[in-house]
C-alpha cells in the first residue's frame, strides 16, 4: 500500500512527458535532487498533443506516451506535488484548470512491470480543443519535438 499525504491522496510516483523529462529546463528547477528514481517508461490511452512550449497529454484508445516514471523522495513528496499541480495549473475542481492530475499505470522500460502513478492529462475543454485542432504529435514522444 503507498504512504498517503495529508490530503488523503496516495504518494504515487509521476509520469512525466513533457518539460519535467530530464533535460528538459522544469526537470531541473523541480526534480533535480528531489527524486529517489527516474526511468523510461510509456502509459497507454493517450495521445500527444503540441501546446505553446509543452505538450499536453489526451485521452485516446490506443494511444500511447513515451515518458519517464519519477519516484520523489518521501521527505520532498508534500512539497513538490503542490509544486507540479501549481505548474501544470491544477487546482481540484477548478473548471478554468489547464490540467487533471489523475492516477493511470505506466509501463516500465521492460515492457511487463506496471506502475501506478499520478500524470497530468488536458482538462475536458482543453482535450476537446486539441481533438478537433490541435497538433498530434504521432510517435507519443515529446523528445526532439520541443517547440521554440
Amino acid at each position: 500500500m503507498s504512504p498517503v499525504d495529508p490530503h488523503g491522496e496516495a504518494e504515487l510516483p509521476f509520469f512525466v512527458y513533457g518539460t519535467l523529462r530530464p533535460g528538459e529546463h522544469n526537470h531541473d528547477l523541480f526534480l533535480r535532487g528531489r527524486t529517489r528514481s527516474e526511468e523510461p517508461g510509456r502509459m497507454r490511452g493517450l495521445a500527444l498533443y503540441a501546446g505553446p512550449g509543452y505538450p499536453y497529454a489526451v485521452d485516446r484508445p490506443g494511444g500511447t506516451v513515451s515518458g519517464e516514471i519519477v519516484t520523489a523522495r518521501p521527505e520532498a513528496y508534500g512539497r513538490l506535488l503542490a509544486e507540479l499541480d501549481e505548474l501544470e495549473e491544477y487546482v481540484p475542481g477548478d473548471a478554468t484548470s489547464l490540467y487533471e492530475r489523475v492516477a493511470r499505470d505506466a509501463v516500465r522500460a521492460d515492457g511487463v512491470t506496471v506502475v501506478r502513478t499520478w500524470v497530468y492529462v488536458a482538462a475536458p475543454g482543453v482535450a476537446a480543443r486539441l481533438r478537433s485542432g490541435g497538433e498530434l504529435i504521432e510517435d507519443g514522444d515529446w523528445r526532439g519535438r520541443r517547440a521554440s
